[in-house]
């Protein structure tokens, strides 16, 4: 069996602001903060052996934190991978000390929705400028995307694949695995997870900072309490 656990970041600044915030790479706020402490001291007793996070610092912020209060005398590293000096000067030269990190791996795929030209502007505003039936449209349908945005069916094309490809050969090998991300990437994965139609994954909600925890067996994912 392999543990896969789920976390949505904490509270953002313009999560507190109720401003629209997609990619724009905005920090977590106190609460927030709060709130991956929180979540590190429910982990606290796991064992991971790969952390994965979306590219986005409230994600990664969230992952770190959590971290901070694991047990494991592991250490999470973030891996540079990009092409150029960053991927070669973080390289580890010690064997042993490079078989003591917990690889902490940023891919886009995990990102949160794109939310096109609504980004930076306040949810109640544009209800008042474009309707609040309309906002609601592009917020909780699953195929009507905002102007140049993505809906919730354009995120699950990117990130279920990417589950497929990367997390679940992960758990295969019996591997226990974190992925730190956000509420409509994470809730495109669990619609996968919990076989969940298109009806039903509008009404499932990702609550920020509450990790989920899965457990797998090589065939199936079993959700479990923490």
């Amino acid at each position: 069996m392999a543990d896969l656990v789920l976390l949505r970041h904490g509270e953002s600044v313009w999560n507190k602001l109720n401003v629209f915030t997609g990619w724009v790479d905005v920090p977590l706020t106190e609460k927030g903060i709060e709130e991956a402490t929180r979540a590190g001291k429910q982990l606290a007793d796991f064992r991971f052996d790969i952390i994965f996070t979306s590219t986005l610092v409230r994600a990664m912020e969230t992952a770190m934190i959590a971290m901070a209060y694991n047990k494991s005398e592991r250490l999470p590293v973030v891996i540079h991978d990009e092409p150029g000096k960053e991927s070669e000067w973080s390289k580890i030269y010690d064997k042993e000390v490079e078989a003591s990190i917990i690889p902490v791996i940023r891919d886009w795929h995990l990102n949160e929705r794109y939310y096109g030209e609504l980004q930076g502007k306040n949810k109640a505003r544009t209800a008042e400028q474009y309707g609040a039936e309309q906002v609601h449209l592009w917020r909780r349908s699953y195929d009507v995307p905002p102007p140049d945005g993505e809906c919730l069916k354009d995120t699950a094309e990117r990130t279920i694949p990417f589950f497929r490809e990367n997390i679940i050969p992960r758990l295969k090998l019996n591997q226990n695995v974190f992925i730190a991300a956000h509420g409509n990437s994470l809730r495109s994965i669990v619609m996968h997870l919990d076989h969940l139609n298109e009806e039903q994954v509008l009404n499932l909600e990702i609550p920020t900072g509450m990790p989920i925890l899965y457990r797998y067996n090589g065939l199936n994912f079993m959700k479990q309490k923490i």
